[in-house]
């Protein structure tokens, strides 16, 4: 797997087929990604990939052809993927992340966010590879930011409280690994329901019909290839440096309820906004949300890591393929 190796590829011109046998560079570091499929997966193993890694993901559903399929509930599965790769660094983006989904079906959520987890800690300890767990911000109750990687948590709903467990799971089984705490995320998505910041783009544009937003429950909206880049520069510093271990946090710095997203939105696209409507009261339906679960992220800023894009550029980027009326794309990118 590592230094150069033949590769078979095919080359086509018009009238001509031919099989050619090519060698290629295989990067010495390894990571293994979980969960490639989705959208932070898929900014994690890109960027890996993009910086001279040997970049394996791993997913299930939508894992063929591009990822490894595998099914992180099958302990063996999993054993077999670790130790075949000897992965360096694997980051554990796989997770029920979505909190209404969590509430109404809590054993496979736990199953995957807490059981697979610490599996795969235990795994990852066994070969001495690094591993990145994926957390949220969502362990907090939201009552008194910013919070600091050592202030207890005290989750509302069990989406928080399966990710408070996977990561004493995580800790029990490997001593070296990392946490990191993110926020709402949001990218380059595959539709528009992937995220809960680029799902609001279908009520901005149909500007026809007034819809309520909630303008009660303050986000920190984090562009996930910026996420993606602090777990490479979290797993090269790793490599240099062993007592880079333990949790971190990492957050856009950009505090916005989700009706101040959308208006921003409707800017970054000239689209009108009358038509949304601020709730500023707290939500009823659903699982419980925290008011404010700001992440204070000093410790990782003081160790030179991170990256932060600017809410208006990055939603720009990610939603103007779904952008409907098409005669606006010229206002807004020419």
């Amino acid at each position: 797997m590592v230094g150069r190796q033949k590769e078979l590829s095919i080359h086509f011109v018009p009238g001509s087929c031919r099989l050619v046998e090519e060698e290629v560079n295989i990067p010495s570091r390894r990571v293994l990604v979980t969960g490639a499929t989705g959208l932070l997966g898929r900014a994690v193993y890109k960027e890996f990939q993009q910086n001279n890694w040997h970049a394996v993901g791993c997913g299930f559903r939508r894992a063929r052809p591009k990822f490894e399929q595998v099914n992180l509930l099958d302990s063996e599965a999993v054993h077999h993927i670790i130790h075949d790769f000897q992965p360096h660094v694997i980051v554990h983006c796989a997770a029920e992340r979505r909190p209404d989904v969590v509430e109404n079906q809590p054993d496979a959520a736990s199953q995957l966010n807490v059981d697979a987890s610490g599996n795969l800690a235990k795994e990852a300890a066994a070969i001495g590879a690094f591993l990145i767990y994926i957390s949220s911000d969502y362990v907090f109750d939201g009552t008194n930011p910013p919070y600091r990687e050592e202030d207890i948590p005290t989750p509302l709903n069990l989406y928080g409280k399966t990710k408070l467990e996977g990561e004493k799971a995580v800790l029990e089984n490997n001593l070296g690994k990392t946490v990191l705490r993110i926020p709402v995320l949001y990218g380059e998505v595959e539709k528009l329901e992937e995220s809960a910041v680029t799902i609001m783009f279908d009520k901005v544009q149909f500007s026809n019909k007034s819809a309520n937003m909630d303008h009660w429950q303050q986000r920190f909206p984090t562009h996930v290839k910026d996420v993606a880049t602090v777990c490479r520069q979290l797993a090269e510093k790793r490599m240099l440096d062993p007592s880079i271990k333990g949790t971190f946090h990492w957050s856009g710095n950009e505090q916005m309820t989700k009706y101040e997203m959308a208006c921003a939105i409707a800017d970054a696209f000239n689209l009108p906004s009358s038509h949304l409507r601020p709730i500023t009261d707290s939500p009823v339906l659903g699982a419980q949300r925290p008011r404010n679960a700001q992440l204070d992220c000093s410790k990782l800023e003081t160790l030179g890591i991170g990256q932060r894009t600017p809410f208006r550029i990055g939603i720009k980027e990610s939603l103007w393929p779904f952008l409907i009326d098409k005669r606006w794309r010229q206002t807004v990118f020419h």
